[in-house]
């Protein structure tokens, strides 16, 4: 009666069946570790950003390499701000995704050693060759408190360190390239200012990172699982086909059509 099932188009068939149910099952694990880790990045940069601020030379120190579980960290530090030495990062988008810079200020603590300040975004009104025109920060002594965030590298943030560029101009914040440049200890990565607010609204301060998606994940897991589940079931729906069809075959004298693989 299911002889057919030998066959080698049924075997075939068979086959992939039993290879498609296991992929997919782990496509939707898969899918599953995506949304628990998105919550639980969610969880840590939420609870980072409502903690209260720490002096930055308790969790950063130059050479320090900026960890995953202390990003997003609120810092504060005290000192002023070294505009001498300020510099911009070319090809920022602003949270209306208009391209400019972000303007990095040296923030020099007590004790000589470097603080890097992204003290937010600018437009990009004149030529891209030209050091652009760059509201002036609080003089004299100032505490700021931002977020703390690592070092660029072109392999985490896809863009490339480009070198040749117009004075003052960089691609990447990296606190090693700038300890180089200025000849002073800089802190391991550096701080999105939260405070003070620039008069004049600009620089335009940089947005808390998204904490609230949670994307499409769980609904992906649950969709391979669906078709894993729907695998066998649609099989079963085959070999019934193909039976009865055989069996009408059979009833009327004449030879079964195969069903297509």
């Amino acid at each position: 009666m299911y002889r057919f099932l030998l066959s080698r188009q049924w075997v075939i068939l068979t086959l992939i069946a039993l290879v498609l149910i296991p992929v997919m099952v782990e496509l939707g694990f898969w899918q599953l570790h995506r949304h628990e880790h998105r919550v639980a990045q969610n969880q840590r940069i939420s609870e980072a950003l409502s903690a209260h601020p720490v002096p930055a030379e308790e969790i950063t120190s130059p050479g320090h390499e900026v960890p995953r579980t202390d990003l997003y960290r609120r810092v504060s530090a005290e000192g002023r701000f070294d505009t001498e030495h300020e510099v911009v990062v070319r090809r920022r988008t602003n949270s209306d995704d208009k391209v400019g810079f972000h303007v990095l200020t040296p923030f020099v603590l007590d004790d000589g050693k470097v603080l890097l300040v992204n003290r937010g975004w600018i437009p990009a009104d004149g030529p891209q060759t030209a050091f652009p025109k760059i509201p002036a920060p609080p003089r004299g002594r100032t505490v700021v408190t931002g977020r703390l965030m690592a070092d660029e590298t072109s392999a985490a943030s896809g863009i490339k360190d480009v070198r040749g560029l117009p004075d003052r101009q960089i691609m990447l914040i990296s606190s090693g390239q700038q300890a180089h440049s200025l000849g002073k200890e800089v802190l391991g990565g550096y701080v999105e200012q939260t405070s003070p607010e620039p008069a004049g609204d600009t620089p335009e301060l940089i947005g808390e990172p998204d904490h609230s998606s949670i994307g499409a994940h769980m609904a992906y897991a649950v969709q391979w699982w669906l078709f894993a589940a729907g695998v066998p079931v649609g099989w079963v729906v085959l070999v019934r086909r193909e039976r009865r069809d055989r069996a009408d075959a059979a009833a009327a004298g004449r030879e079964p059509t195969p069903a297509a693989v």
